[in-house]
């Protein structure tokens, strides 16, 4: 069975402080312009929240939910999505949770971009470059964080500890 760290790799405060911080800077680079944030479910649930009250240009939010399936070499073999709205003209923030390979992500703005958007940029709460497998631009980084599994504030193990108000690891 999985156990917690009894380490806190972000605290609660760590968070709401550079969430605030990414607020301000998204709020200053859209300032009198209209933005649709695309949440990718479910870890992305509450970054999103507390980062779109912050937020304070006008905002829409669209809801994505990515599943992939890799091989044995982790290149992806069945990335699946929907995409509920029209991306045509708009301003898009996607907003992610975590940020490791960059195969699903990579996957999923080419396909937004196929939408034609005004603009297309990226927000992610924790970066793990030691992971990356494809190189992938993100215009807005909450904290770069080594390789663990990491849990809490909206990021699960087997559906568990999304509740948690701070970042811990899985112990392996």
């Amino acid at each position: 069975m999985a156990k917690l760290s009894n380490e806190v790799l972000l605290t609660e405060e760590e968070i709401r402080t550079r969430v605030t911080e990414l607020a301000k800077q998204i709020s200053r680079d859209y300032k009198d312009r209209s933005l649709t944030i695309v949440g990718i479910l479910k870890g992305s649930f509450i970054f999103l929240a507390d980062l779109v009250r912050q937020i304070t240009c006008p905002v829409t939010c669209e809801f994505i939910r990515v599943t992939m399936t890799e091989t044995h070499d982790e290149t992806p073999r069945d990335i699946n999505y929907t995409t509920p709205f029209d991306a045509s003209g708009a301003d898009i923030l996607v907003v992610e949770d975590i940020l490791d390979s960059g195969i699903t992500l990579d996957y999923l703005l080419n396909h937004l971009r196929e939408g034609n958007p005004s603009s297309l940029k990226t927000c992610v709460l924790l970066d793990k470059t030691e992971a990356r497998k494809i190189e992938i631009k993100i215009d807005y980084i909450g904290f770069e964080i080594p390789d663990r599994f990491v849990v809490g504030y909206g990021l699960d193990f087997e559906e568990r500890y999304r509740e948690l108000p701070y970042i811990t690891w899985i112990e392996s």
